[in-house]
């Protein structure tokens, strides 16, 4: 087994930087067998036990003061059955390797996030989830998984094998154990055409529920302090590939949406009297246009400037107004908010604690510039989410805690009553799940 101190400092950061972490020790099993055993042997000395990915959550889900474990060396496709079309990934595989093998294998997953940096049990694990119609989150695709509990000892779940066990971990936060391999259901490749353009707010609003009827995928971009939005619709086609052009992607999809953007933001953070009308620029920046890909070329996008995030789910039938009422505020206010605010719909599921668990939803993700300060934005956001019923996504900011939550999900006693079960001495705990499934 690989055991080491930690990394250089000894502290663990997020993607975003606004979470650290000390742990005691760092392990790197390449194994499960030496997951299994690190797991023991935290037990042996009373700590606890948290797994991470690539860092990509804003919250506190995967910190721990105990053991750290890192699962970059359990990668890779363990298995492909083309019979019954599901592939079986080791849980530390990143969203990006499963995407180009799959593509390679002439396969695909129905529906993704909009990137690809995430491992695939942190993304699901979470809730991570694209936009769809028909199609739900990344976890509501998994038909099967494994997990090393809290006894060392490894359990396979799936609708048929602890049924119960399955409904929870496909979205666990964690609690429930440490996911080692997941097997999705999967589709031959498929070709999707991007439809891409500006349309104003008031049209989007009005039009809001026929866009979502009529596309496969819909989602928008809101650029606070102006009326404009961008918009994108994903329908499957018969082709032919028609990618974007090289040109054209550098230019729109780095240099406008990432070094420029970047640069605007940086200029914003020094001086925010400039947002709004670098707003009204940003949001007349890309023009329409349309494109035919594969999936993953179509569904993801590089992010690399870095921010923070909150977002909720909220009834889908409670979208606009709950976007008309975050505008308001915005307008009202003395914020200065530079980063767009994204929205996209899941239809409801069957996995206990997702946001989607058991209602059609709409998402509003709200995110301010990395280092600029955002309890202003996201507190007053969060009000107007929380008065819609609104579930907030587990690996982005939030203020709820186990007595919201409980009150939000149908089905939260169902999941600590297992929790309870699985891990009774809360090997898997952490300061954020005392907060938000209570200890």
């Amino acid at each position: 087994m690989s055991t080491t101190a930690s990394a250089k400092s000894g502290t663990w950061r997020n993607w975003a930087g606004n979470v650290t972490a000390r742990p005691v020790r760092e392990v790197t099993p390449a194994s499960v067998e030496e997951l299994s055993a690190a797991v023991r042997r935290a037990a042996e000395d009373g700590l606890t036990v948290k797994a991470v990915g690539t860092g990509h959550s804003f919250t506190a889900a995967a910190a721990t003061e105990g053991v750290l474990i890192r699962p970059r060396l359990l990668t890779g496709i363990r298995r492909i059955d083309r019979a019954a079309m599901t592939v079986t990934v080791e849980a530390g595989t990143p969203l990006k390797r499963l995407n180009l093998a799959l593509a390679r294998e002439g396969l695909s997953l129905t529906n993704m996030g909009d990137i690809m940096e995430q491992t695939v049990s942190g993304a699901t694990s979470t809730g991570t989830h694209g936009t769809g119609r028909d199609s739900a989150s990344i976890a509501a695709q998994i038909v099967g998984l494994e997990l090393v509990t809290a006894e060392g000892s490894l359990l396979t779940c799936s609708a048929t094998d602890n049924p119960d066990v399955f409904a929870a971990a496909r979205i666990g936060i964690g609690a429930l154990g440490i996911v080692t391999a997941i097997t999705f259901a999967v589709e031959p490749v498929f070709l999707l055409t991007a439809r891409e353009e500006p349309m104003p707010f008031e049209r989007v609003a009005a039009e809001f529920d026929d866009l979502v009827a009529e596309n496969e995928h819909f989602e928008f971009y809101w650029f606070p302090h102006t009326g404009n939005c961008n918009t994108k619709r994903n329908n499957r086609s018969s082709g032919p590939e028609k990618p974007v052009g090289a040109v054209r992607g550098w230019i729109e999809d780095e240099f406008l949406s990432n070094g420029l953007f970047q640069t605007v933001n940086l200029l914003g953070r020094a001086a925010p009297a400039t947002i709004p009308s670098i707003a009204r620029l940003s949001s007349r920046a890309l023009s329409a246009r349309t494109y035919t890909d594969i999936p993953y070329k179509v569904f993801t996008s590089p992010r690399r400037v870095r921010f923070v995030e909150m977002e909720y789910a909220v009834p889908r039938e409670a979208l606009v107004e709950t976007l008309r009422e975050l505008k308001s505020m915005v307008e009202r206010s003395a914020l200065r908010v530079s980063f767009p605010v994204e929205v996209r719909t899941a239809p409801a599921d069957d996995i206990t604690l997702s946001t989607a668990s058991g209602r059609d939803s709409a998402y509003i993700a709200v995110h301010m510039f990395r280092g600029t300060p955002y309890q202003a934005y996201f507190t007053a956001a969060e009000r107007i989410f929380t008065a819609h019923d609104g579930r907030p996504h587990w690996g982005k900011v939030h203020t709820r805690d186990a007595a919201y939550l409980s009150a939000a999900y149908p089905r939260f006693g169902e999941f600590t009553a297992l929790r309870d079960r699985l891990d009774p001495d809360r090997r898997f705990a952490n300061d954020y799940l005392r907060r938000v499934l209570g200890s």
